[in-house]
């Protein structure tokens, strides 16, 4: 099986966000960046089909050269190559047209990915990139198991799951609990020195948004304590005014 997986270089969770420029750019200094959580669970249970069926696992991600060592954890993780799009991620489908025209001509089995970015949450990538390549495209995908040239996939919907089956090829948006997170090892750590990374030239520039501005949101406002239900009550009616 040849599988392909998307991944994202965002901040990590607890990192402190800030911006400069009048608000216009993000300030990435002392900022710790990790592989996009939504695409770790992708890319361990691209590591677990490896295991089951054999095969390989190309990690490809859209950014500039900041990001080849969040390309080389992948690699440590158990992906087999790694592809990296010399360019800034401007939006969705920018990054959705850099990811099917690399994968146009690679004929790849599997196509897997975080069901959206932690920096941005669009949840829109896998959704184009199907469409570029007109082959159906998954989400939120919370078990995948493969056998032969079927898929079969449960996911969330509103008000319960639904399982599905579905021919591959196809492009799967990964959420947990798909796979656990997998740790690179140490021996993982040292191959992965060793295992290509190859840096390729964007095609084209469809970007078709930019972004002016950033806000951080409001800040939490104070927390009163109340000790009786009448204030409570009293709070609600006259000061918040939802009653």
């Amino acid at each position: 099986m040849k599988i392909l997986v998307c991944i994202t270089h965002v901040p990590d969770t607890t990192s402190k966000i800030k911006f400069t420029d009048n608000n216009t750019q993000f300030d990435k200094t002392g900022v710790q960046f990790i592989i996009g959580p939504y695409d770790d669970y992708a890319l361990a249970r691209a590591v677990e089909l490896k295991e089951q069926t054999g095969g390989t696992i190309t990690v490809l991600n859209v950014g500039e050269s900041e990001t080849e060592p969040t390309l080389r954890k992948a690699l440590a993780i158990g992906a087999d190559e790694a592809i990296r799009v010399n360019a800034f991620p401007q939006d969705a489908a920018f990054v959705a047209n850099q990811i099917a025209r690399f994968a146009k001509d690679e004929a790849f089995d599997l196509i897997l990915m975080g069901r959206e970015s932690i920096d941005y949450n669009g949840g829109m990538v896998h959704g184009m990139v199907g469409e570029l390549l007109g082959i159906p495209s998954v989400s939120p995908v919370m078990k995948l198991d493969v056998e032969g040239n079927t898929a079969t996939i449960s996911r969330e919907i509103e008000g319960g799951k639904e399982f599905i089956t579905v021919d591959l090829p196809f492009v799967a948006g990964c959420q947990e609990p798909i796979a656990e997170w997998k740790i690179p090892n140490m021996r993982g750590i040292m191959t992965a020195r060793s295992k290509p990374l190859t840096a390729i030239d964007p095609v084209g520039s469809e970007s078709k948004t930019e972004a002016t501005k950033y806000e951080l949101p409001p800040a939490k406002g104070a927390v009163k304590l109340v000790d009786t239900v009448e204030e409570l009550v009293d709070l609600l009616k006259n000061e918040a005014k939802i009653l």
